[in-house]
């Protein structure tokens, strides 16, 4: 169970994050539009886990594998961002989230 603490610091950094790809997206990932739909904080504060759902023609893990050599550039925007708020910046996991594909998958099921 996530603490006050953990829950708080994982809302800053979804919040953050989300204007970071919105802004960084374009120029780096292509028409692909990102969403970071959860965030989730170890206890100690030191690892950030962040699922992103990619709405885009091409591949999901595609995009994924461009995203994470591009990982230490997000962690230094999100220091930009969150330098008074946080002592230690943690560092990022990115997971691909398929939970909207899950419900669209059962979503189309119920319909047959």
């Amino acid at each position: 169970m996530e603490t006050t603490r953990q829950q708080k610091i994982a809302r800053l950094l979804q919040k953050d994050l989300a204007s970071i790809f919105q802004q960084e997206a374009k120029l780096r990932f292509g028409n692909a539009l990102i969403t970071v739909m959860k965030v989730t904080v170890t206890k100690d504060l030191s690892i950030a886990r962040i699922y992103l759902s990619i709405f885009t023609t091409g591949s999901k893990a595609e995009i994924l594998n461009h995203i994470l050599p591009h990982t230490r550039e997000i962690r230094n925007l999100l220091a930009i961002r969150v330098k008074h708020q946080l002592r230690i910046i943690p560092q990022l996991e990115f997971y691909i989230d398929d939970s909207l594909d899950y419900i669209e998958n059962i979503d189309n099921l119920l319909k047959q």
